[in-house]
């Protein structure tokens, strides 16, 4: 009876072992701006978020490079490295700031898969590579 436990007991180990589970999320590291972070912000914030744009006048917030967004508006700094919870980037973007001040105004919000990309990299240090 133990020896027919212990077979059963190996079998499940080793076919747990074998059997393809879920697809794992990409690494932290794995996160790049210039590849995953920058498409996004290209496609959903530079219209108004670069020099000339209305939301660059009001703001001062320049979303064409990494050195603009890391800057911040006339307030200051909105992405706290390693801290998507404090970043005010993230805090626009995922809806938790006043209707007025949700991003982006008047547009398509971000997917449910882009605002998880934008949070994992601040998570990750937002770094510029």
């Amino acid at each position: 009876m133990m020896l027919k436990l212990a077979q059963i007991a190996i079998a499940t180990l080793f076919a747990a072992l074998i059997v393809p589970g879920p697809a794992p999320l990409l690494a932290a590291e794995e996160i790049s701006f210039e590849g995953d972070v920058f498409p996004i912000m290209e496609l959903r914030c530079l219209e108004c978020h670069q020099p000339g744009g209305d939301g660059f006048k009001e703001s001062g917030l320049d979303l064409s490079t990494y050195a603009g967004l890391m800057k911040g508006t006339k307030h200051g700094p909105i992405v706290v490295p390693g801290s998507a919870l404090t970043s005010n980037f993230i805090v626009l973007v995922e809806g938790r700031a006043a209707p007025e001040l949700q991003m982006p105004h008047g547009r398509k919000k971000l997917s449910k898969c882009e605002k998880e990309m934008l949070r994992r990299w601040v998570n990750a240090g937002a770094e510029d590579n």
